[in-house]
Parts: C-alpha cells; sequence; structure tokens
C-alpha cells in the first residue's frame, strides 16, 4: 500500500531502482562476497520473477561491443552467467516463516545460510558477520541499524502525559531489525506453521541465548514508502550508491558490533 503505483503489477522485491529491480541488487550484494546460490521464496506475482530471469538481459547494466550487424555482443562483464537461482513456489499468503521452512529441503546439508526479506539495502561487511557468527553458539543473527528516512517522531512522555522530549527517530538510538540474516540450521526447529519468523520462533531462540545482533551504523536505507524509492534512485543515479560494492571504488563497511 504504501509504494502504490510501483507495487500493484509486480511483487515489492521487483520494484526497480534505476534499471535493477531491488531483488537484483540484493543478489549483486552477496554475490560480490562469493555467495551465487540462491533460493528464491515466491509468493504475490511469482510469475513475474520467473519471467525476470527467465528473459534476464544483461545488456541493460554491462558494457558490451557490438558487431556483425547485431549477430555478435561482447560484454565487457556479465552479471548472473555464474549464479545459481532456485525457484520456489512458498505459497500467495505464507508467512516469513512459512517461507523459510518451506525451503528447509533446498538448503539440506548446510550448516549455515543466509536470508533476507529483500526490500533493503546496505553496504556492510558480510564476511566479518559470518566469521564472528561462526564463533558462536547462536543458531540466528541480524543486522541491527538505525532507520535513516524515517518521517516519525519519538516522543517521550512522563506518567501523566506530560512531554519530556521529542527526537527524529536518528536521534533516538533506536536499533531495528536490517533484515539480513545469517541462520543455521538448528532454527527450523523453532518454527511452527503460521509462525512469523521474527516473533515466535526468535523469541524461542532468544530465551536460550540463542540470538545474536550486530550494531551496524554506516549505509542502511529500506523500501517501504515512495519517499524510500527516491531516495535509493537518487543514490543510485550519482554513480556513488554505497550498497553497489561490486563497483569499482566502492567498498564494503565493517561491521561496529
Amino acid at each position: 500500500m504504501r509504494l502504490r503505483g510501483y507495487s500493484e503489477d509486480v511483487p515489492k522485491p521487483m520494484v526497480t531502482i534505476g534499471s535493477r529491480p531491488v531483488l537484483w541488487h540484493v543478489m549483486k550484494y552477496y554475490a560480490h562476497f562469493g555467495h551465487k546460490d540462491f533460493i528464491l521464496c515466491l509468493g504475490y506475482k511469482a510469475n513475474v520473477i520467473k519471467n525476470y530471469f527467465l528473459d534476464y538481459k544483461e545488456s541493460v547494466s554491462n558494457d558490451f561491443v557490438l558487431s556483425h550487424g547485431g549477430r555478435k555482443l561482447e560484454f565487457m562483464q556479465r552479471d548472473i552467467d555464474d549464479w545459481t537461482i532456485t525457484f520456489v513456489d512458498t505459497g500467495l499468503r505464507s508467512t516469513i516463516a512459512d517461507r523459510l521452512r518451506l525451503a528447509e529441503p533446498y538448503v539440506n546439508g548446510e550448516e549455515m545460510f543466509l536470508a533476507n526479506y529483500s526490500d533493503g539495502l546496505t553496504d556492510f561487511f558480510l564476511p566479518q558477520m559470518i566469521e564472528e557468527f561462526s564463533r558462536r553458539n547462536s543458531y540466528g543473527s541480524f543486522i541491527s541499524v538505525q532507520p535513516r528516512s524515517s518521517s516519525l517522531d519519538l516522543v517521550h512522555l512522563n506518567d501523566d502525559g506530560t512531554v519530556q522530549a521529542i527526537k527524529s527517530m536518528q536521534e533516538s538510538n533506536t536499533w531495528v531489525n536490517g533484515g539480513y540474516f545469517l541462520l543455521r540450521k538448528e532454527v527450523f526447529r523453532y518454527i511452527e506453521p503460521g509462525e512469523e519468523l521474527v516473533y515466535e520462533p526468535f523469541r524461542r531462540m532468544i530465551a536460550e541465548g540463542k540470538v545474536w545482533s550486530p550494531r551496524y551504523e554506516g549505509f542502511w536505507q529500506c523500501m517501504d514508502t515512495f519517499k524510500d524509492k527516491q531516495i535509493l534512485d537518487e543514490l543510485e543515479a550519482s554513480g556513488e550508491a554505497p550498497w553497489c560494492v561490486w563497483k569499482k571504488n566502492h567498498g564494503a563497511a565493517r561491521v561496529v558490533a
């Protein structure tokens, strides 16, 4: 609803930033760090995502040389030729936890795996998080970030309703789930059908001390509203989008634990 006009005909991850959908930007980020085996948990308008990759055109985002009257294309770099993408129909109305649970057979044999909401972009240094998580006895992890563009104000009240202070979300020292997850296979033991991932399953793990989250103060931006899309479009158009760590002169920023 908050992206009306953009996400009525396509699923939210397929709303474009520049010439490519948010989902592509997220996948390019992971591929940059060597994670190129993807499982897409499909639901609403699954055919849009399937058709996008079935009809994928590398010329949209890659430099190339055209010769022989258009019969030959030579790309200067490639996008997805070394990616493996598994398309899994997880239902139209499934919860996020249900989608994860239904994808379990496709991560069978993996000790750890990454997961993502596919509606936010960041430049944090993924290998550092994986290294730290591998040393911990945790089953779930996600980056905690501070909202950057929220139009909401945080109000501090006395018991009688007297206002003590009003602060923007950026000044509030409030941390939110950034949607970039690292999970162990044990997480599936905590998921029951119909549950939401970060509520019932994660609360069970939290009660056992099995969830860890690094604070990240660098770039992170969700795409929930038209304003959020504008921010990301402007950054992409500038040629200096922070999340494009795969481009020259872009370096992923380190995690602040």
